[in-house]
């Protein structure tokens, strides 16, 4: 049985002035992690539609603790950022426009799926929070009925009976990002440049890296894992750094 791990990390936002229950996928990872070599496969897409979506952003501090939230516009195409105004809203036939704009993606994004999932051998696909980011996949048309799909935040939770953000368990694993290596307490992995250059700080790429490293942490490194996590909280409730 192939013992490799896929990771699934999702960029997305509301069409600004839209809906707010609508989403438009902005950036997707697909990252695979081969046990027996340690190597490291990533895999992204990026949209370029011509469409202005709202990144809603944690604040936060040096423990990964959230401590406020911002939102910024951000534009798919040219990548311009400008300030988010609450009252803002779309005329009807500029929100339609705006679908417009998103429909040729979806095609894009079914193909980068399937393509990815059939290129790599691999066991499971691990997600973090990540009901909203499979739905978001499978609505574009990926098929994910043949894949093992486990969400390392619900585990946790109910391992701990709390609710870690990625934020956090970066913190708990000492994440580290330093040219071509992914470090944390107990692992240390060469990036060939091509992925490296992919992982940049708040990308769905630089996700993804964490994921891979909490992940590893976690089932690797169980006992030594909840030991760190649980010094966290202690830092957290106490206020201490």
């Amino acid at each position: 049985m192939n013992s490799n791990t896929a990771f699934l990390e999702l960029k997305y936002g509301n069409i600004y002035g839209g809906f707010p229950n609508f989403y438009a996928i902005s950036e997707i990872a697909f990252l695979v992690f081969e046990n027996s070599s340690n190597k490291i496969f990533l895999e992204s897409w990026i949209s370029n539609a011509n469409v202005e979506i709202v990144n809603v952003y944690p604040q936060i501090n040096e423990l990964g603790h959230t401590v406020g939230r911002g939102k910024e516009v951000i534009n798919l195409r040219t990548r311009r950022r400008k300030p988010f105004k609450e009252d803002f809203r779309l005329e009807e036939e500029e929100l339609q426009n705006a679908f417009k704009n998103l429909r040729p993606t979806k095609m894009p994004i079914k193909s980068f799926l399937i393509k990815a999932m059939k290129k790599y051998q691999f066991k499971d696909i691990i997600v973090f929070d990540g009901r909203r980011d499979v739905f978001l996949c499978e609505k574009s048309g990926a098929n994910f009925s043949r894949a093992n799909i486990i969400d390392i935040q619900k585990d946790l939770n109910k391992e701990t009976d709390y609710l870690f953000s990625l934020n956090k368990l970066s913190v708990v694993v000492n994440f580290e990002l330093d040219r071509n290596y992914l470090r944390s307490n107990n692992q240390e992995y060469w990036l060939h440049p091509i992925a490296a250059k992919q992982i940049t700080p708040k990308s769905a790429a630089y996700d993804a890296a964490r994921l891979m490293m909490v992940y590893n942490e976690y089932t690797k490194h169980h006992g030594d894992f909840l030991i760190h996590a649980q010094k966290l909280l202690n830092k957290i409730q106490t206020g201490k750094m």
